[in-house]
């Protein structure tokens, strides 16, 4: 049961108010004969006492395409996570311009918070690098989307959550601002039963409510959304759920490729497999079709993952 104060579009306001940065001015200590702006965003509370390292993935999308030609979107992005950022303190997004050719545009942006201590200065939570290209005609061929369940008939994260009061539980349930719908068995509270051939997973997802925003502000919620359900295809393959005791995790790096931009507000079936597991690390392939079943966009991650003997 939600509660009284659940808000829908309260929710999905709330991220583009988060993903919409501040411009600043630059600071010294981090700039380069190419830095070219600085933004600030604001944290958002997120289980585990982090930042959702989307939310940071997202403010960063939004703070380089604030800075390329107009006309120009972006078709790719590589992120390294380099620490894990506090809730209590804004980010700092300070972009390097790198090139601005003919039709291309390649930016670096370096995400920074205070240090935990007053000697230790900024610390860098993410690095992006990431390409922007003039809309252009060129050759076309595409994957196709899969089979799949429409997402109004299955059930949303409230519904499979319904009952569980953990605050874990009710933060995925009644404050994620995207609607994210599980077409193969959730894995939240149980492994999937299935673990032995479950070499695919499938999600759809949105925006929780409607949003009426500028296209740049829809690729950072690609990115935002990108995050949520990475580590899934790992977990379904080991036999193991979200609430494994002694379950570690933790995102290394993350890559995506724009192929087609599109509306955040529509359903995208996020269609995720995991290669390799290996040396406490997981590797994840996803690609995000659209209701025409065109691919919309292609996301790998790799992250760290283990567990901890108990006892």
């Amino acid at each position: 049961m939600t509660t009284p104060s659940y808000d829908p579009a309260a929710i999905a306001a709330g991220l583009v108010d988060l993903l919409d940065l501040r411009e600043i001015d630059i600071a010294p200590a981090f700039a380069t004969p190419a830095t070219v702006a600085a933004y600030e965003g604001d944290s958002s509370p997120h289980p585990g006492g982090h930042v959702f390292g989307g939310q940071v993935m997202g403010q960063a999308v939004t703070a380089v395409g604030r800075t390329v030609p107009e006309g120009r979107r972006i078709h790719s992005t590589y992120s390294y996570f380099l620490a894990p950022g506090d809730p209590a303190h804004p980010i700092r997004f300070q972009v390097d311009a790198l090139r601005d050719g003919g039709s291309f545009s390649v930016r670096r942006v370096l995400a920074t918070q205070p240090g935990r201590t007053a000697d230790d200065g900024e610390r860098t939570i993410l690095a992006m690098t990431a390409s922007f290209q003039e809309l252009q005609d060129g050759l076309e061929h595409q994957e196709r989307a899969p089979e799949a369940p429409d997402p109004e008939g299955l059930p949303t994260t409230a519904e499979v959550l319904q009952g569980i009061e953990h605050p874990v539980a009710r933060y995925w349930a009644e404050q994620r601002p995207i609607d994210i719908r599980h077409v193969t068995d959730p894995i939240y509270l149980r492994p999937d039963p299935a673990s032995d051939t479950a070499d695919t997973q499938m999600v759809w997802m949105r925006t929780l409510a409607p949003v009426e925003t500028e296209p740049l502000l829809h690729d950072a919620i690609l990115a935002f959304a990108s995050d949520y359900t990475p580590f899934e295809p790992i977990l379904r393959r080991q036999g193991l759920s979200w609430i494994t005791p002694g379950l570690r995790m933790a995102t290394i790096d993350h890559a995506i490729w724009w192929h087609r931009h599109v509306n955040a507000n529509e359903w995208l079936l996020y269609v995720q497999r995991s290669p390799s597991a290996s040396g406490g690390r997981g590797l994840t392939h996803g690609q995000l079709f659209d209701r025409a079943g065109d691919l919309v966009a292609t996301v790998t991650q790799e992250g760290m993952i283990r567990v901890k003997a108990q006892g």
